[in-house]
């Protein structure tokens, strides 16, 4: 009776690891690529800080905006800004949206991030879950969990595109990055940092 038990438990546990690191290799690799990612409420990776500006009117001719973009060229061509939609006209194609973060590379969005007020997810599968159907994009399974934060934070990783999705306590996020652009920029500042003497 206690050989069958012993090999009932080993059984159980080798199914168990086995299920656990067969998860990874079951996913199917994400095919999508930046010009496929989805759009916050119209907005897109890939679009020109001035497309973007033009989405609020009025953001133009903010000084902080326009201070970061003067010193864009002496950033590798990189830059970053913020908007608030509830301080624009436009603001009720908003909803639900507290503020955006942009970061840009010659011109051109590389990482979009939209943070959300209000909403309390049960876990992040269920935010994910939200998203992903309304995107169109794999299911949460398909999303790898950051280490650490598990119920928090998921990622899905394709060919040169990240998308995570952040849930905790009413704070949630969604960010698009580019992943081609990121490493542009980390190239440049490594070529700027190896030609100083």
């Amino acid at each position: 009776m206690k050989h069958l038990l012993a090999i009932l438990f080993l059984i159980i546990a080798a199914t168990t690891v086995s299920a656990q690191t067969g998860d990874a290799a079951d996913k199917p690799p994400c095919a999508l690529s930046v010009t496929q990612a989805p759009a916050i409420n119209g907005l897109k990776l890939g679009m020109t800080v001035e497309q973007v500006l033009a989405r609020f009117p009025g953001s133009s001719e903010d000084k902080i905006i326009a201070a970061e973009r003067a010193r864009a060229p002496e950033k590798f061509g990189a830059g970053s800004f913020s908007i608030i939609p509830e301080k624009y006209s436009t603001k009720d194609e908003f909803p639900g949206i507290n503020q955006f973060n942009f970061r840009y590379i010659d011109g051109h969005i590389y990482s979009l991030r939209a943070a959300y007020n209000g909403q309390t997810w049960k876990d992040v599968d269920e935010f994910v879950s939200k998203f992903a159907a309304d995107a169109k994009l794999p299911a949460a399974g398909f999303w790898d969990a950051t280490p650490g934060m598990e119920m928090q934070q998921k990622e899905l990783k394709c060919s040169d595109l990240a998308i995570t999705v952040f849930a905790s306590s009413g704070v949630n996020h969604i960010e698009l990055r580019d992943a081609a652009s990121e490493q542009l920029l980390k190239e440049r500042r490594a070529k700027a940092k190896e030609a100083k003497p």
